[in-house]
């Protein structure tokens, strides 16, 4: 079945998807706890049995019973709402393999640890199953609502501009990251307790990193302008001009990656500044992950916001809306 005829068979076949990738994930992580790490499931350690893998069985076959109880019982709105935390335990395992486009990014790098393939493609798995589930929970909610689970019931208006405020709540979400490291690569040394030169390590900038550092440009500073214009060219009337496509999956990887990652460095920042833990971004004050990388998380967010409303702007109304049959309601009565 091409992609096409996939997409236009959507969602029939979204629970049965997700109930049979989450069939194959728990047992993979079933196997590796068994045998030992195996597959790429292997986070904490490396002895067989080790509870990454058990807890990832337990979790998933759960997620697989969930599935199984959605397609037993269409109508359940409980069992609809479960199917959103399943999405974000995929993130969870996946996360990794959100940024691992970074590792494109090695000129400007050195010292990194080695790609593991068998890792990659587990997270890159997991990713996959976080679109399945969310392709599920998405086609759930709007059969519960009583909308068309083809469009959610958009009109045959054409569509309008994008309207939100994301794209500038993004922009100004990495502003402090942005003039940080900006700063320091000029000379200053706001926000650092260390010694030598803060925001550059010759041990892990390759030369040409240190060169552009030497130059006050930071690598980093310039990847947040990117994911500015990003944002703005996702709520912008100019980014209509820009492939839609692209922009989405860039905008949907970003949330996914930057959201969870901002939200741990400013949690492990409050933390330190509060004595809670006794450590922390080493050479940093503890407001720094605070201030400046919780903005990642801010970023995240917005971006996430920025691009489900381009989603939603740009889709149009199925044939079925064009032509005034009503949606699907089978769950408009449905019980828990």
């Amino acid at each position: 079945m091409t992609p096409k005829k996939l997409m236009a068979a959507w969602p029939s076949w979204a629970d049965r998807a997700a109930l049979v990738w989450s069939l194959l994930y728990a047992a993979g992580a079933a196997l590796a706890a068994l045998t030992g790490p195996a597959f790429g499931y292997a986070l904490l350690g490396k002895a067989t049995g080790t509870a990454p893998e058990a807890t990832a069985a337990v979790l998933y076959g759960a997620a697989a019973a969930l599935a199984y109880a959605l397609l037993r019982r269409p109508a359940a709105r409980r069992l609809s709402a479960a199917a959103w935390p399943v999405v974000a335990l995929c993130l969870t395992s996946g996360f990794p393999a959100l940024l691992s486009p970074l590792h494109l990014l090695s000129f400007l790098s050195r010292n990194q640890p080695p790609v593991d393939p068998a890792a990659l493609a587990n997270q890159a798995f997991a990713v996959l199953g976080a679109v399945l589930w969310g392709c599920a929970a998405l086609a759930r909610r709007r059969r519960v609502l009583g909308l068309c689970p083809h469009c959610g019931g958009r009109s045959t208006a054409p569509p309008g501009p994008v309207r939100t405020r994301a794209g500038l709540v993004a922009v100004t979400a990495f502003v402090p990251y942005t003039v940080l490291k900006t700063a320091w690569a000029l000379g200053l040394t706001v926000g650092y307790t260390g010694t030598g030169r803060p925001g550059a390590d010759p041990a892990y900038t390759s030369d040409f990193g240190l060169w552009l550092y030497d130059h006050g440009v930071d690598v980093t500073a310039v990847l947040a302008v990117l994911g500015m214009l990003l944002a703005l060219a996702l709520t912008r009337p100019w980014g209509r001009r820009l492939p839609r496509l692209p922009l989405l999956a860039l905008g949907w990887a970003g949330a996914g990656a930057l959201a969870p990652f901002g939200a741990f460095l400013a949690a492990l920042g409050v933390l330190s500044w509060t004595g809670a833990i006794g450590t922390g971004p080493a050479d940093h004050a503890p407001w720094v992950p605070v201030v400046a990388y919780g903005g990642f998380s801010c970023y995240g967010l917005a971006l996430g916001r920025a691009t489900l409303v381009r989603q939603r702007s740009g889709r149009a109304a199925c044939g079925r809306c064009r032509t005034g049959v009503p949606p699907l309601t089978s769950a408009r009565t449905g019980g828990a």
